[in-house]
């Protein structure tokens, strides 16, 4: 059978079961005694041998057979957890991760056997570490009295003639019986170790619907859908075909134990029904010349949910930002002309901007994801960390159930591997050293994620040393990147963030972990494409905290339309602290920079007009000539001042990407179209200040 419908979803909850292995592994080698931790993991790997069984993985399914068996020996009290047996887990789990890697890329689980760690997981079985020279044995002897069990539970395998028909479903076999058609009743029974019950069902319903029509299942085919049954269903069948044709077939599909089946014959009472049912309807139809038909009943459903391609919603998502387009559209025409006078006009207006409004709101509530999906990987990269680099170290998380973007949440996870093992490898100080500071001598990582505003932020700290803005500062001169003149202007926040060039790094050697200089750079390089920033503070030997904000959104946002020249651009509004008018004669000069002192905040100016190359707006007579108009934008602690020519207004825009038509992506991240059609460019305020 294919079984190719199911890989997605075979791919998800697999994910899934190797997310809860690894997490609960480390949950179990610190309590071993923690019952219902072991519970947890035998049912996770008891799911995804079933799971790689029925999509035809072989080798996928023999590794986790392998140690499922492991599992249940602990589960059993046959076997201590010893890190060295959580080690072997642990390779077990990495093997099964590259097989879900190969199918991802082509279907295929590759062709490693991975035979040393089976036969490691045989040795412990055993008695090679921790096992139990009796577990084969005894793992054989449960199977075997379980099937015993499950077999008596059967004795009367013909559970369809208990069932009771609906008046419609008694007609059809009646019509049926008439035609010299047969109706044939069946028992589905599935193996006790299938997991996807619902695929099965299914992949069964569709043989027998080869052979004929099927007029009624017991369970519903929506509880066969929702696995709402047990291990056992019943199906009636108008076909040509005998029991003994429709039982072989359905019998062939894989993980179907087995199936009976026999000839439907109408009781005397059903037979009573249908007579009584006929007559009173040709009378009905006689009075009337019309036909009743039958009420149908409605099944409440209750909390359902639904797995969404994230295709989908982009295309759901273009649809709401063509609709606020033409919202934006209708609000730009009203507001040129005398039809704001017509009030129940306006009303329209306000009415579609509050649908358009919520309408965005719900379709970026399906796109959030916690970010628990990305960081839940981290405690046992930490611990491989913590035996790689022989430093003893703690990872401490919070706000995992901070919401993000999905696809922020599927870019995230690279940047925040590289900063942990920055913080493991050169933030924290070795055992030995940080004993001799008077500091616990195990080291501490802290992972933060929290909503402030319209951003998520994102910190990842650690107790080390905290980063040595003299050795930065030194080996700047010495690769050439600055020269002494400028390292003794710049202050220490300068120095660190060189940190974020590119092939910058102080690592005296490199190793697997770090050192090589890709890291900060890319970290950097990543955030701001996702339209983020990250900035590093520290103190020497205290430690380091680098700090990451992203937007909840990349793809509509309220932004501050100004003109500057005679072109319109659009600043996001959460970027924007205050609008001032600034006299010319306040601003001053510092080191070459146009700077003002805002209630006692130094400043710098910026004026766009000269960056971009824009054409003069002309000002107007009554306009005061000796003041700017200054928009106060802010970056982490830094400010910048922003000179325009024209505020027009706060809008909802909708982000629309430029890709490579435009020379400057540094100061654009992207365009917008406006009501009237003309496009505006996104300023960049994260590069700008």
């Amino acid at each position: 059978m294919d079984v190719s419908q199911y890989l997605e979803i075979f791919i998800d909850e697999t994910k899934e079961h190797l997310q809860s292995l690894n997490e609960h592994l480390l949950i179990l080698e610190k309590e071993p005694d923690n019952e219902n931790t072991i519970n947890e993991i035998f049912r996770a790997a008891h799911s995804l041998k079933g799971m790689a069984g029925t999509m035809g993985y072989k080798r996928m399914q023999r590794l986790t057979h392998d140690m499922e068996n492991v599992f249940s020996e602990v589960r059993g009290g046959n076997m201590k957890v010893s890190s060295e047996l959580v080690d072997i887990l642990f390779r077990g789990l990495d093997a099964l991760e590259n097989y879900l890697a190969n199918i991802l890329e082509s279907t295929e689980e590759g062709t490693e056997d991975n035979e040393d760690i089976i036969n490691a997981l045989n040795n412990i079985l055993k008695g090679g570490v921790g096992g139990s020279q009796e577990t084969e044995t005894k793992v054989a002897t449960n199977t075997a009295t379980a099937n015993i069990v499950a077999q008596a539970t059967k004795d009367d395998k013909h559970k369809y003639k208990n069932i009771k028909l609906e008046e419609h479903e008694i007609n059809a076999i009646k019509k049926a019986n008439d035609m010299g058609l047969n109706v044939v009743g069946l028992t589905v029974y599935i193996q006790e170790s299938c997991v996807l019950k619902g695929a099965r069902a299914f992949m069964v319903n569709r043989t027998l619907e080869e052979h004929g029509e099927i007029i009624k299942l017991d369970p519903s085919a929506q509880d066969l859908e929702d696995e709402n049954y047990d291990l056992d269903y019943s199906a009636f069948v108008i076909t040509k075909d005998t029991p003994e044709i429709l039982a072989k077939a359905a019998a062939n599909v894989s993980e179907v134990k087995e199936v009976v089946a026999d000839i439907y014959q109408l009781s005397e009472v059903d037979k009573a029904i249908v007579t009584a049912s006929n007559e009173a309807m040709k009378k009905q139809k006689a009075k009337s010349g019309k036909v009743p038909t039958a009420k149908k009943s409605v099944k409440q459903v209750v909390n359902r949910s639904v797995r969404v391609d994230i295709e989908k919603l982009d295309v759901l998502m273009n649809l709401v930002s063509e609709l606020i387009i033409a919202k934006n559209g209708l609000i730009s025409v009203s507001s040129e002309s005398d039809i704001m006078l017509d009030s129940a006009y306006h009303e329209q207006i306000e009415y579609l901007e509050r649908i358009t409004t919520n309408l965005h709101e719900s379709v970026m509530k399906t796109r959030m994801v916690p970010i628990e999906s990305v960081v839940n990987r981290f405690p046992r990269m930490i611990r491989d960390l913590t035996k790689k680099l022989n430093k003893n170290m703690e990872l401490y998380m919070t706000g995992e159930d901070t919401e993000l973007d999905r696809t922020v949440i599927d870019e995230i996870g690279d940047p925040l591997m590289h900063l942990l093992r920055n913080a493991a490898d050169h933030g924290l100080e070795s055992n030995e050293e940080r004993e001799k500071v008077g500091k616990n001598p195990v080291g501490s990582i802290f992972l933060d994620a929290y909503q402030e505003g319209n951003n998520v932020v994102i910190e990842v700290r650690d107790d080390g040393a905290g980063i040595n803005v003299d050795k930065i500062r030194n080996k700047a001169i010495d690769k050439g990147s600055i020269t002494e003149e400028q390292a003794e202007r710049m202050s220490d926040k300068d120095i660190i963030d060189l940190l974020f060039q590119p092939s910058f790094s102080t690592a005296e050697e490199v190793s697997d972990v770090s050192g090589r200089g890709v890291g900060l750079d890319v970290v950097k390089t990543k955030i701001e494409a996702l339209g983020g920033e990250i900035e590093a503070k520290t103190k020497l030997g205290e430690g380091t905290n680098f700090i990451i904000r992203l937007p909840l959104t990349l793809a509509i946002i309220q932004a501050l339309m100004v003109n500057i020249g005679t072109e319109k651009y659009a600043l996001p509004l959460g970027s924007i602290q205050t609008v001032e008018n600034i006299l010319i004669s306040s601003i001053k000069k510092a080191q070459g920079k146009e700077v003002i002192n805002l209630r006692g905040n130094i400043i710098p100016i910026i004026h766009l007009n000269q960056i971009l190359d824009c054409e003069k707006l002309e000002v107007a007579e009554e306009e005061d000539a000796n003041e700017l108009l200054v928009v106060i934008v802010k970056k982490g602690e830094r400010y910048a001042g922003i000179v325009v020519d024209k505020l027009i207004g706060q809008q909802e825009i909708v982000i629309k990407s430029i890709g490579k038509y435009i020379k400057c992506p540094k100061i654009i991240s992207g365009a917008t179209i406006l009501g009237n059609g003309e496009v505006a460019l996104i300023l960049d305020v994260n590069t700008l200040v």
